[in-house]
């Protein structure tokens, strides 16, 4: 779908599933499954160039990558999946290519309704809505109103989203509290601002998936992914496969959270 601009090429490889590992990942505990993913949706543009294909095209090509993962992501009963759509930098890029981005994500919202339903998929959206179209924003509010009281996997689509944006948002929501003499700045603590972000009411990633390659945040969720495991692959975002998920569900469930403690062993 649409994502952050990064530089250079992105290898791709073929997953493989080991015969002992079930493609259902049944053989991993509930308790082992991260309940919130995070994916940072890098390489669309690339993975075109790379094939003399206009940059759109890649664009037009994730979108399939954002349908299969999020029909997985309700299959697997996941409790929320957050995709980066567009970062509050990338008004930067080329009108052309904003407004294609704008147009793809107005025929998304549109075109999913019905497989959305279906799936019992809940969609949010984070972000700033200036510089956003009136017709996409008609749309993405459409879509978030009729799954509003869906029960299943939640979708959230960070759209003109910068992460120090949302924390300067929620910074102004309490200062303006506290001058109205509605909050004392001894109260302020991390639930009061966590209150005021985008995402309240929402669990904190457990888990960050980057494609692309790239080994950096990219002012995402800075706040929420305070102690989220991170899994990068080199797959561009228009080569994301189940398979690709499933792995990195796979790679989570074998780490030791820690949260800064010690495992003890007994």
């Amino acid at each position: 779908m649409l994502n952050p601009a990064a530089a250079g090429l992105c290898a791709s490889y073929t997953a493989v599933t080991p015969p002992s590992m079930t493609p259902d990942l049944a053989d991993i505990p509930p308790d082992r499954r991260p309940r919130h993913i995070a994916v940072i949706m890098d390489g669309n543009g690339r993975w075109a160039q790379r094939r003399n294909l206009p940059r759109i095209e890649g664009h037009r090509r994730g979108v399939a990558s954002v349908r299969r993962t999020v029909e997985e992501a309700a299959r697997l009963g996941l409790e929320q999946l957050t995709l980066y759509c567009l970062s509050s930098e990338n008004w930067k890029r080329p009108q052309p290519e904003l407004d294609f981005l704008m147009h793809l994500l107005e025929q998304y919202m549109i075109e999913e309704r019905t497989t959305i339903m279906k799936q019992n998929v809940r969609v949010s959206v984070i972000g700033r809505r200036e510089g956003i179209p009136d017709s996409t924003l008609a749309e993405m509010d459409k879509t978030v109103r009729m799954s509003s009281t869906n029960t299943g996997t939640r979708l959230c689509l960070a759209i003109n989203y910068g992460a120090r944006g949302e924390i300067i948002d929620a910074v102004k929501s309490l200062a303006a509290d506290v001058q109205a003499g509605e909050l004392a700045p001894a109260e302020i603590d991390e639930s009061q601002l966590e209150s005021r972000l985008y995402t309240a009411g929402m669990v904190d990633p457990d888990l960050l998936i980057r494609t692309a390659g790239e080994m950096r945040i990219s002012n995402f969720l800075l706040w929420q992914i305070s102690y989220a495991e991170l899994w990068v692959t080199d797959r561009c975002w228009p080569e994301f496969e189940i398979e690709n998920l499933h792995q990195a569900i796979r790679d989570f469930a074998a780490r030791d959270r820690k949260f800064g403690g010690l495992l003890i062993e007994g």
